[in-house]
This record gives structure tokens, C-alpha cells and sequence, in this order.
């Protein structure tokens, strides 16, 4: 009878079929029951096989690790303390995690071909190569692809010795020690090989599953009882060893779940390191700090990933786990070349990644070793190199993004705000510090222009309320990070400390702040902004990153609301008005922003949506930037030649900052370079063009204020090899700048000329021309040998491999120099790193007084341009907006359309735009008291204004016939019905909120919309809140704006009112059929209705319905106007409740202003 076993029992056959392959021949050895025989099982064999075959689902199926806090699948339980026995349990597999002790001294036979090395296994051998103790296969089996001579270069080569020949004739015999080494090579690990067997990596191969039903096949079952008694002790040591895996605690000994528990570090009982082997030692050191990050851990030419990374790797991208290897570990990897990649992936699902590099190769651990006449380790050197997170990406690889990518860390101080963010792609710091309202609007409004991808807060310190704004403004892939107050979150003298110990700026002292940057001094007097600095700075720290951030001082401070500089958008408004996010999916599609976005270089767009947070508020600002835009419009050859050379510019601001950091690749910085060589080159060719124009506006501030790039360009013409490095990558000095570099080269080149000379020599030996020197993967300068000359070859030269028609040899001279030359290029490769370093740090000098500057100019040009070709593609009518400067505020636009649409286009349903005439202030009322049918156009009317508003104030034409306005200081709006459900709000509440904020915010140079207001509460409520505030800002605030409103009867109470004028959305209307046909066409008078009827008829509702709801509206209409005629007759309503007010606020009022008594008279009169 024949057992089917499970793929547990599978793996222990064929492990011990392993055993049985390298014993094939030896007869005492073999099994008593043959390959092809089974041994009949006794009862309670057939019964344990039938469990077996039958496993549970938590035997068969891994548990699938947590991704906010990875957790590594285990079979051993603890019961009591980390000290107590583990207790098996015999429900789920068992699963080996340790790894032998000399595992890494193993030696394996390598076999590629005809060639044969011994191989010392080092932990550097990729785990992605095949198990060499298979049998040769062909086709699609051939696992030869796996195999990268790099994953072993840590590997040395004990080559065999050359066959010697016999005196009887041609044919030769292998020495007695090439036998010998050949007879006792030990057996591989079985652990190794099956998890070898087993692995199909990210690179697109992998063992095939023909090739794994064979190797199961061939498994003997009759051999397993050989391996059993030393397996059951190997999985009772590994049980022990990694009991702390499955009571998971924190480094502090908290458990998930348990309030101060960190999910970012791990427990490690001593017990369990003194166990490790060095190369676990080596990964849990990593990952036990970093228990919630995933950890790319080098190996050779891979990165791999262990455990509960593993788990998550084959969860979320389907790459295949691998069990065991040298780790004892389940294991996933990718090739080194997608790291990038890969990382970019794990980002975009929300982790956060680690990266671990070997810092050496195996020859440079070899010669540190000797050098420092130590014990040779077993393992090569790795560190962190840096963590990765959503806000912090720096590679230009990998920042999918053009625009800037915040990481935002915010102190609360009841309700004062210090609030710190940075690009870290520019390493641009922004600083802003604050006393906020009770509704914390300038922190909306600072967080809705700035949108962090990741979030720096202190735990326990910050309140609800601040939270709710975080959260209603920022996206759900924003990442949130609580720190430890004190010490993680530092207070400001602990920062301060940090800061000044940290050395990232040159000083004599601690207390030396000379050379520290001047916005960074004043940060330091303030306790709230340094706290959130310093907590920052902590955080980069812990990423690896704070160095190459900090020390280029790039830090300013930002004000998110500039009142009398620029127009102050606030955090509602940029939502209400879609001008960054829209309110569907929040994404940028058909936001402002996208409209107006029309920049060429990265760093141009970064800059324009600078333009947008904050429009110009001063005129003559204004009307410099629109000459520009004309300028531009009217010399099409001056536009396209600007144009021609930004095209060419890469991100060169974001560069910069790796250039700082010496993280760039040599030919991004030949970019650097020769992109500021053709900025250069490109002012000169533009003051030719504005030299000769006197209307060119703020261009020729912009090309005068350049920094003099002439003082620093020259001596970068000639510093390196541009073709070396464009084509290889390597950053070669010219001769003489460099001497240690000249040294080094010249040394390596003697060695070479040593070697070639010898050639010489061998080929006058030999008498012939046809040897020469050949490389063999990673065995350079072979001598190959024809066959026909292979008698010729001393005796003393060793063989190393060889074909049927050529053999390659080294000879001991060979040899020796060989080892010298691969010395000598692994210490020039050090020469040639600080060489590299040198440069970059050379052309950083420069960076605050030339290069920074120089790039910001070429922004300001960008937008400039970008302007231009939007004003250009606006269509017809399109016009250059009037900016005047005068005490009473205006808004006149001539058939305004939004800018999305052209005048009398048909879209993609048939419809076309209908322009609309706007006139607010002036001659005329300073507020429009909208009405109109539901879905007339309303708040169509009303975007498209504000929106025209803003295209003035940043200097782009509008899309009209003709515009002429005051610049405006302040848009807020209160546009639609929501409601708050995360922050505890009701609609009417959240109405009242944004209302009173307009009326504590609002001037008379505001522009002010409120849609609906009211329609929260009950129509009586509503009504009477949505009167009083109308009067309030059109009496009292003068500010220019919209009431749109369905309270018809509102008209009445304003209808002698100077300030508020009545006007509607036009329809036409069939009461038979309940039609509305909508003319979206603004016009004066107060709408007769807003036919809600009629608009539930169109929408499809039941007739039925809509018959009812008519009675009842009719019903209603007709209570109310009984009500009014009975107030009237009396008396009560001969005056509006609005004068009433006023009687009473100047009767009230000692000082009231000259404004509101004029528009009192008025009101007056007009009774």
C-alpha cells in the first residue's frame, strides 16, 4: 500500500533522499527496502499516516502577518514566563528557525559545466541559488540563470590543483589531493537544499514544479527514520530558542493590545542571543528595532526578506516564499536592481521599509581582517542605511510625484500651534507658529494648502479638536506617528541640546550658533517651535536621514494666512472652490490648479502652487505680472525660445539636495552641472530680448536678480572626464586635481603593464601567439592555452578550468599579481569614493549663495510662461483683467464663463456654457441676493466668480470680455449642506461655524458667498438667521459678495435696502407638464419660485408623489402669507426688521461709523 503523505512529511523525504543521492555506489550504505518497494505499516502506523494526510487548515494555511504590526508565525507556546519550558503542541507544524552553528563554515562542491571549485558557504551566497547536489537537468530546468558569480563574493577560491601527467603517454590522472578533496567533501545542509528547492523569486524564474514532483518521487520513505532522532533535537533546540516569537512584547515587555505598547521594537531574551548565530545576530540586531518596518536585508546580489516580512511580501505582491536557508527563516527576495522598485510598492501600501547593505565585499573584509590582525568573521559587515517612509522618499526613482511631499510634525499648546514640515526630497524646511481661534481655522487653512503625506505628533498632548482637523484635511494614505513625549518628542531645551550636539553646522563651541542659519536662531528662542523641531530631527535620526537634511540649512518660516500681502485663502474656501483637491475623489482632476498648472520644469510647479495659496494682493504687483504675460503673448519667438531651454532642465532643485547628502548618482550630478551651463547660456540669450523691450514687466527684475553664475561655472569645464562619467558612471578627475586619485591609478596601471609583460614572457616559453589572457567570471587574467600546447605548460602552473579546445591556467607569478591588482582596485575604489565626495562637497559650497537662488529665479520664469500659454488657450472672449486701486471695493466682469469652458462650445452632452455678466460694488450694490430654481445654476454663478478672482490676483487673463476689480484680500465661502459626522457636527452647526467665522474675518475688500444658508435648522430659524446675517454684512462689514437663497420672502425685508441687490436665474416654465427649462442666464428681479415640484417631476418621481407634495406646499404657502397680512394689519411690519436693528445699534452705539449712518439715511430716504 502506498501513502500519501502531506507536504511536511514530503520535506523530510525528501531531505533524506538528499543523503541517499551522495551514497549512490557505496553498497554497504544502502537502504534495506528498495526505491521502488514499501514497507508493509503496522496499525498504528496506518493510523498516524492517515492523520497525516489529513491536516488541519491552521497546519497547511501560514498566518498572514498583521501589517501594522508584523508578527511572525510560531508553533511553540509559553505558557508562563520567557524562562518556562515551551510546550509543543501537536495540532500545528512544527517549523525550524535556527540555524546550525557552523553552518556557515559548510563546504559545498560548485559545479558550472566541466569546472569544479571548493566553496566555503558564507552567508553572502544568495539563497536564490540551486541546491548543486541535484542532477544536471536540461531545458527549462537548468537552473543556471540563478546562479550570479556576485552572490558568492564573499566566497574564497581554493581552485584544484592542475592534472598531472603520466609517464606513460597523453593520458593524465588527477592528483591524490584533488581526489582526496573531491571523496570527502561533506554533504550540503538538507535544510538549505530543500529550501533552495523550493524558492521562485521576484526575478521571474524558479525551480519548476515538474523538476519538484521529480525530486519528491525520488524520495526514499524508507530512509527517514535515518534523520529522525537528530531532527526531533534539532526542532526541540529551535523550539527554545525562539519561544520569545510567539509572546510578542515590545523592547519595554508590553504586549500588543497593553496601553504603552510599542509596535515599533521587539523583546530578545539574552537567552536567545547567546544562541544566534552570527548571521541572525546580525538580522534580528536590525529587526528587533524595527519590528513594524519591512526589512530589505542584502545578501549577494539580492534583497531579502524574512519572516514576518516575508509573510506580508507574499500577501500583498504574491512573491513566493522559500522555507529554511542558512537563516532557518521563511524568506522571500528581490533582484538588487528593483529595489527601487519593490520599495516603492511597500510605500504605496503604507509600510514603511528599511534598507540593510553590505558595507564591504569579501575581499575587503579579508584585507580589513588581516589588516587589523584580527579573527576573520563569518559573516560580511552590514548597517541600516536608511528607512523609507511615504513622506520622506528622497530618490528621484521613487517620488512619483513632481510636487512637494511633506513630513509635518505639529506642538499644541492649548491653543497655540508650532507647526514644522519639510520636503525631504529638497530638504526644505517650513516653519510656522501661531495662536489660533477655537476652531482652529489657520491650522485647516495651513493644512489644506500643504497636505502632509506624513504626520509627527506627541502622544497624549494634542487635542480631539486638532485631531478632527488632521484628519478632515488630510488624505487617507497619510501616515500618523505618535511619539513619546520627552524622549522622542523632546520640549525645547532638550531639542536645543540635541541640536547644538549634534554638529550639523560648523562651531567652536557648543554655544557657537555664527554659522547656524538665522531662521534656525530664531527658532531656538521659541519653546513651542523648537519642541517640534526638535522632534523632527529625532525622527529623521531614527530614518537615517537627519544629517544630510539639517546641515544644508535650508529653513524658512511660512504663513499660511499673509493679511496685506497676499489674498488669504482659507482651508474651506480651497475645498469649496476645488483648487487643489476636488470634492469627489479628492484627487487634483478638474481642480484650479490643474487648469492653471501649465509649468515645464518640476520645480515650476512647485512654485506656482506657492502662487495659488497666496495670490498678490498689492496692484502694482499684479500689473507687473500681467505686462509680463502680455509681453510673452506678443513675442511668440521669445516664449518659445524660453520654453526650448527649460524643456532641457531636470529637477535640478531636488538634486541639489542629494548632491549635499553625496547620494546622487555621478551622471544626475554631470546634469547638475551642465544644466546650470545651460541656464547660463540661456539668461544670456533672454537679456538680449527684454534689453530691447521696455514693457516686459517683472521679467527683467527676475533676470537681474540672478546670482553671477560666471564666478563658480569655469572651473567645472575641466575638473573631470564628462564622457567617462555620462557613459560609465565614473567620476574621474582631470590629471592634477586629484594626487592621491593619480597615485592610485598610476599603481594599478604598473601591475597591468607587469602582467602584460609576463604574457610576453609565457608566449616566448611556449614558442606561440595563441595564448592570451582571459577572464572567468570573477577569476581574472587566466592564461588560456590551446590544447594542443597543454604538454607545453609547466608543472607548476595550477589549472582552473578549461574546454575541449583550450585550458586556462594561473601561474604562481600570475597569480600573486592578480591578488595585488584586486587589492589595489579595491583600495582604489576608496580613493576614488572620497574623490567623488570632494567634488560634490566642492560644489556644495555654493549652494545658498548661487545655485539655490538661481533656481528659484528659473521657477519664477516658468510660471511666468505657464500664465502665458494658459492665458493664451483661454479662447474667446478672453481679456487681461483691470486692477485698479481705490477705497471703495469692485467686482465687474462682462460675460464671464468658467475658465474650463469656451463661450458657445457644445460639451460632451450638448449643452453649451452660458456667460454671465458679474457686477458687485462700484456704482452698483456691494451684495447679490441670489434666487433661483434648484439646480438653475446657482453655484455655478457663484465658483466661477471667485475663481476669476483668483486668475486676476496671480496675473493670468480671465475669461471675459472685461474685467475690472480691487484686489480682493480675503474669498471665504459657505457653499453646500454637509455635515460632520467624524467631528461630532450637525449641518446647521457646521452653517453657524463657517458663518461666524465670515463675520469675525470679513473687510470691505473681502469677497464674501453664502449658499443656502439656513437650510440646516427649521425654516423659521433659518429664515430668521439667514436675514439677520445679510443685513449684518451688507450694513455693517460692506464686504462685496453672493446671498444665494431659496427664501423668496427674504427680498422683501432688503428691497429698499441700498446695498443688497435682487437678481435670478432665468427659466421657463410649462406648469402642464411640470417642465423647467433652464437658461442659467443671470438676471434682475427675485425668482417666482423655486419649482421643487417641478424638478421632482423631471427627476422621474411618481406623479402621485409630487401631486401631494404640491397640496401640502400650497397649503403652507398659503398659512404663511395670512400670517404676514395679519402682522401687517397691525402695524407691525411697516418697517424692516433690519432699520429696527439699526435704530437700536446707533442708540446703543457712542461712536458709529460714518459708513453704516450713510447707509441708515439711505435706507431711509428709499422709504
Amino acid at each position: 500500500m502506498t501513502v500519501e503523505m502531506p507536504k511536511s512529511a514530503e520535506r523530510k523525504t525528501q531531505q533524506t533522499s538528499l543523503l541517499s543521492f551522495f551514497k549512490k555506489g557505496n553498497k554497504g550504505a544502502s537502504s534495506p527496502t528498495s526505491v521502488g518497494q514499501v514497507t508493509p505499516a503496522s496499525s498504528a502506523d496506518r493510523k498516524e499516516a492517515k492523520e497525516l494526510k489529513q491536516p488541519t487548515e491552521s497546519q497547511t494555511t501560514p498566518t498572514r502577518a498583521s501589517k501594522a504590526i508584523p508578527t511572525p508565525q510560531s508553533d511553540i507556546s509559553s505558557p508562563g514566563d520567557d524562562n518556562s519550558s515551551p510546550v509543543k503542541r501537536s495540532t500545528r507544524p512544527r517549523k525550524d528557525y535556527a540555524e546550525s552553528e557552523d553552518e556557515d563554515e559548510e563546504s559545498i562542491v560548485a559545479t558550472r559545466g566541466k569546472r569544479q571549485r571548493r566553496v566555503v558557504q558564507d552567508d553572502d551566497e544568495s539563497d536564490f541559488e540551486p541546491p548543486n547536489d541535484e542532477p544536471e537537468s536540461d531545458g527549462d530546468d537548468s537552473m543556471d540563470e540563478f546562479i550570479d558569480d556576485d552572490d558568492a563574493e564573499d566566497e574564497p577560491v581554493k581552485p584544484k590543483k592542475r592534472a598531472t601527467r603520466s609517464k606513460g603517454g597523453d593520458k593524465t590522472t588527477l592528483s591524490q589531493d584533488s581526489l582526496q578533496s573531491s571523496s570527502q567533501s561533506p554533504q550540503p545542509s538538507p535544510v538549505s537544499s530543500a529550501s533552495a528547492s523550493l524558492s521562485m523569486f521576484a526575478s521571474g524564474a524558479g525551480i519548476k514544479r515538474e523538476k519538484q514532483e521529480k525530486n519528491e518521487k525520488s524520495a526514499s520513505p524508507a530512509s527517514t527514520p535515518l534523520r529522525q532522532p537528530k531532527h526531533a533535537q534539532f526542532q526541540k533546540e529551535n523550539e527554545e530558542r525562539y519561544s520569545w516569537l510567539v509572546d510578542i512584547r515590545d523592547a519595554d515587555g508590553n504586549r500588543p493590545g497593553d496601553k504603552d505598547y510599542d509596535p515599533r521594537t521587539l523583546y530578545i531574551p539574552q537567552s536567545a542571543w547567546a544562541k544566534f548565530t552570527a548571521f541572525e545576530k546580525q538580522y534580528w540586531e536590525v529587526k528587533s528595532k524595527m519590528w513594524s518596518t519591512v526589512v530589505f536585508f542584502k545578501k549577494g546580489k539580492f534583497y531579502e526578506l524574512y519572516e514576518p516580512d516575508a509573510d506580508i511580501a507574499h500577501s500583498e505582491f504574491d512573491l513566493k516564499l522559500a522555507g529554511g536557508g542558512r537563516a532557518n527563516m521563511r524568506l522571500a527576495g528581490v533582484p538588487e536592481s528593483s529595489f527601487n522598485y519593490w520599495a516603492s510598492a511597500f510605500i504605496a501600501k503604507g509600510y514603511k521599509v528599511a534598507r540593510v547593505d553590505q558595507k564591504e565585499t569579501a575581499l575587503a573584509k579579508e584585507m580589513r581582517d588581516r589588516e587589523l590582525a584580527k579573527k576573520e568573521e563569518k559573516v560580511i559587515k552590514r548597517e541600516l542605511s536608511y528607512v523609507l517612509t511615504g513622506g520622506t522618499l528622497t530618490d528621484s526613482s521613487m517620488l512619483v510625484d513632481d510636487m512637494s511631499t511633506y513630513c509635518m510634525a505639529v506642538k499644541q499648546q492649548d491653543q497655540q500651534f508650532a507647526i514644522v514640515f519639510v520636503d525631504t526630497a529638497t530638504a526644505e524646511f517650513l516653519v510656522s507658529e501661531f495662536t489660533d481661534d477655537s476652531e482652529y481655522s489657520q491650522l485647516e487653512t495651513l493644512i489644506a494648502q500643504v497636505r502632509p503625506r506624513e504626520l509627527i505628533l506627541e502622544k497624549g498632548a494634542i487635542d480631539q479638536m486638532a485631531v478632527r482637523v488632521l484628519k478632515n484635511n488630510t488624505s487617507v494614505e497619510t501616515m500618523w506617528n505618535y511619539l513619546k513625549p520627552g524622549s522622542e518628542f523632546p520640549d525645547s531645551d532638550r531639542a536645543h541640546e540635541d541640536l547644538v550636539k549634534s554638529k550639523y553646522f560648523e562651531a567652536e563651541n557648543l554655544d557657537d550658533l555664527t554659522h547656524y542659519p538665522k531662521v534656525l536662531q530664531e527658532i531656538i528662542e521659541r519653546p513651542l517651535a523648537m519642541s517640534a523641531y526638535g522632534a523632527l530631527i529625532w525622527y529623521f535620526k531614527s530614518l537615517k536621514l537627519d544629517q544630510s537634511l539639517v546641515s544644508l540649512g535650508n529653513i524658512q518660516w511660512y504663513n499660511s494666512i499673509q493679511k496685506g500681502q497676499a489674498m488669504v485663502l482659507d482651508g474651506q474656501s480651497l475645498q469649496n472652490l476645488e483648487v487643489f483637491a476636488n470634492t469627489f475623489d479628492g484627487t487634483a482632476n478638474g481642480t484650479l490648479f490643474k487648469l492653471l498648472n501649465r509649468c515645464i520644469t518640476p520645480f515650476g510647479k512647485r512654485k506656482l502652487k506657492e502662487w495659488v495659496c497666496h495670490p498678490l494682493m498689492d496692484a502694482s504687483k499684479i500689473n507687473s505680472r500681467l505686462d509680463t504675460v502680455e509681453y510673452l503673448n506678443n513675442n511668440r519667438e521669445v516664449k518659445e525660445f524660453i520654453e526650448k531651454k527649460l524643456v532641457t532642465l531636470p529637477d535640478v532643485e531636488r538634486m541639489l539636495s542629494r548632491i549635499h547628502a553625496g547620494q546622487i548618482k555621478v551622471q544626475d550630478f554631470v546634469k547638475v552641472v551642465t544644466s546650470y551651463d545651460t541656464i547660463y547660456n540661456f539668461i544670456i540669450g533672454l537679456r538680449k530680448y527684454i534689453d530691447e523691450s521696455t514693457e516686459c514687466g517683472v521679467l527683467q527684475q527676475l533676470v537681474d536678480s540672478l546670482p553671477h553664475l560666471e564666478e563658480c561655472l569655469p572651473g567645472w569645464s575641466n575638473a573631470f572626464d564628462y564622457k567617462k562619467a555620462t557613459e560609465d558612471g565614473e567620476l574621474v578627475p582631470s590629471k592634477g586635481v586629484e594626487e592621491d586619485f593619480d597615485q592610485s591609478l598610476e599603481g594599478l596601471q604598473a601591475i597591468e603593464n607587469e602582467l602584460e609583460q609576463k604574457l610576453k614572457e609565457y608566449k616566448k616559453l611556449l614558442k606561440t601567439q595563441d595564448i592570451c589572457y582571459r577572464d572567468w567570471g570573477k577569476e581574472l587574467y587566466l592564461i588560456e592555452v590551446p590544447a594542443r600546447l597543454v604538454k607545453m605548460v609547466p608543472d607548476n602552473w595550477t589549472q582552473m578550468g578549461g574546454t575541449a579546445k583550450a585550458k586556462k591556467y594561473w601561474s604562481p607569478e600570475v597569480r600573486q599579481l592578480v591578488r595585488q591588482l584586486e587589492e589595489g582596485r579595491e583600495r582604489h575604489k576608496l580613493v576614488a569614493d572620497q574623490v567623488k565626495a570632494k567634488l560634490y562637497a566642492r560644489f556644495d559650497q555654493h549652494y545658498s549663495s548661487h545655485w539655490l537662488p538661481t533656481v528659484k529665479v528659473i521657477a519664477s520664469i516658468d510660471c511666468l510662461v505657464s500664465l502665458a500659454n494658459l492665458s493664451y488657450s483661454l479662447g474667446e472672449p478672453s481679456c487681461r483683467p483691470k486692477i485698479i486701486d481705490q477705497d471703495r471695493g469692485v467686482i465687474q466682469f462682462k460675460e464671464l464663463r468658467h475658465p474650463c469652458f469656451n463661450a458657445g462650445v457644445s460639451g460632451r452632452d450638448g449643452t453649451t456654457f452660458i456667460p454671465n455678466d458679474i457686477e458687485l460694488g462700484g456704482d452698483n450694490a456691494s451684495m447679490t441676493l441670489l434666487t433661483g430654481a434648484n439646480a438653475a445654476g446657482k453655484s455655478t454663478v457663484l465658483r466661477m466668480t471667485c475663481v476669476a478672482v483668483i486668475m486676476a490676483q496671480i496675473g493670468c487673463y480671465v475669461p471675459c470680455e472685461s474685467a475690472v476689480l480691487t484686489p480682493v484680500d480675503r474669498i471665504m465661502t459657505r457653499l453646500g449642506a454637509n455635515d460632520n459626522i467624524f467631528a461630532g457636527k450637525s449641518t446647521f452647526f457646521v452653517e453657524l461655524s463657517e458663518t461666524k467665522r465670515m463675520l469675525s474675518e470679513a473687510t470691505p475688500r473681502s469677497l464674501l458667498v453664502l449658499d443656502e444658508l439656513g437650510r440646516g435648522g427649521s425654516s423659521s430659524d433659518g429664515f430668521a438667521i439667514a436675514e439677520a446675517v445679510l443685513h449684518h454684512i451688507a450694513t455693517h462689514v460692506g464686504s462685496l459678495g453672493f446671498f444665494a437663497t431659496h427664501y423668496r420672502s427674504l427680498a422683501n425685508s432688503f428691497e429698499s435696502h441700498p446695498q443688497v441687490e435682487p437678481r435670478r436665474m432665468a427659466i421657463l416654465v410649462d406648469d402642464d407638464t411640470r417642465q423647467v427649462t433652464f437658461l442659467y442666464k443671470l438676471e434682475p428681479g427675485v425668482s417666482p419660485g423655486s419649482f421643487g415640484m417641478h424638478v421632482a417631476t423631471m427627476c422621474g418621481i411618481q406623479k402621485a408623489v409630487v401631486d401631494k407634495a404640491e397640496q401640502a406646499a400650497e397649503q403652507f404657502e398659503h398659512t404663511s402669507r395670512m400670517r404676514r397680512l395679519l402682522q401687517f394689519h397691525k402695524g407691525d411690519a411697516d418697517v424692516p426688521l433690519g432699520l429696527e436693528s439699526d435704530f437700536v445699534w446707533a442708540l446703543n452705539t457712542t461712536k458709529p461709523t460714518t459708513s453704516s449712518l450713510e447707509v441708515m439715511l439711505s435706507m431711509i430716504d428709499k422709504l
